[in-house]
Parts: C-alpha cells; sequence; structure tokens
C-alpha cells in the first residue's frame, strides 16, 4: 500500500515536477510507521522572509490514530527545503516509535535505524529538565494575554487562564509576527 500524499501550496505554483519530487520523497514514510491516515505537504514561498536563504518552506505532517508529527524546514529553493524536512520526519518517527514501544515495555527491532547515516545514529535526544516554574493563573481574554506577554518580555509563548472558554491556553507568537492560540482538548 502506497501513502497518498496531499500537496498544498501557497504563494508557489506546484509543477509536475515538484509533484513528483514530493510524492517520491513523502510516499516512503508508511516504510517506517504503518498505520498513517493522512501525509500532507505544504509548500510556501515567503517572499518577506528576512533571509533570502529562508524563503521556501516545506512542512510535513503525518497524521495517525492517536498521534501527530510535524516537520518544517526552510531554505533558498524548494527542492533543499524538502530534502531537510524529510530525514527531520523520519528522526521523529523514530523517537515516536522508539517511546511508544518503550512504554510497553517491548524490544523492538527496527529496520529504519538501518537506513539512517551513522552520525544520525549518534546523535541520540536526551531531556533533561533543568528548571520547573510555578505561577498563579489569572483569568483573561486573548487581548490581555497578548499584552501580558509584551510585558513580561516573552518573545515565543505565553500560558494563560482563558475568561471565556475557562480553559488554559497557550499563546504564541508565529514567524509571520502574527499570534496564534493553543486550545487544548483531552481525547
Amino acid at each position: 500500500m502506497t501513502l497518498d500524499v496531499n500537496i498544498y501550496t501557497r504563494d508557489l505554483k506546484l509543477t509536475d515536477r515538484i509533484q513528483e519530487y514530493v510524492e517520491k520523497k513523502v510516499a516512503k514514510l508508511d516504510r517506517y510507521l504503518n498505520n498513517i491516515q493522512e501525509a500532507r505537504v505544504d509548500l510556501a514561498y515567503v517572499k518577506s522572509a528576512r533571509d533570502a536563504s529562508d524563503r521556501y518552506v516545506a512542512q510535513i505532517t503525518i497524521r495517525g490514530k492517536g498521534y501527530i508529527l510535524r516537520a518544517e524546514e526552510r531554505a533558498d529553493d524548494i527542492f533543499t527545503a524538502l530534502d531537510m524536512a524529510v530525514p527531520k520526519i523520519q528522526r521523529r518517527i523514530r523517537r515516536f516509535k522508539g517511546k511508544r514501544f518503550q512504554s510497553r515495555q517491548e524490544v523492538v527491532e527496527d529496520e529504519f535505524l538501518e537506513e539512517l547515516p551513522e552520525e544520525e545514529l549518534a546523535e541520540e535526544d536526551t531531556y533533561e529538565i533543568v528548571r520547573r516554574k510555578h505561577f498563579i493563573l489569572t483569568p483573561m481574554d486573548a487581548r490581555e494575554a497578548i499584552e501580558q506577554m509584551e510585558l513580561l518580555g516573552h518573545e515565543n509563548f505565553f500560558i494563560f487562564l482563558n475568561a471565556e472558554s475557562g480553559q488554559i491556553n497557550v499563546l504564541y507568537r508565529r514567524r509571520d509576527g502574527r499570534y496564534g492560540v493553543i486550545e487544548p482538548e483531552i481525547a
């Protein structure tokens, strides 16, 4: 079974060459994770990027039952951005599979490891929590959260209790300078 790849573009013409290249690269992901329900590739040209080498963006998103994995890369041409995003999503798949199977106390031989170069195999992610913060959440709306985020000097994100929904939300600054809000739901 080959993976169907949905390709979306923004400010970029989807040529046959680009479409074939994307399908060739991304359709192979189902070798590494066999229960992928959706594979989406977003390609964009960002004219206003600060650096000319960041103008082409390739974002790969794969969805399955209980997970979403995403990788994004930027480069000076769309093929390079895609070539950088594919290994990144492969590493995320490997990390996801490792965590999932470790939690079940199973030992799994992973043929995916054989296809990665040695330097990527040596690049094991070690996570260490070096600090924990505790703070009191005050109910506020998104506009107040933006103001508070600016006042605190937080550049990337701000956690707040949404006064309208009563839920904990995360306000974040997008790469284009605008804001987004994450509204989590329990599955």
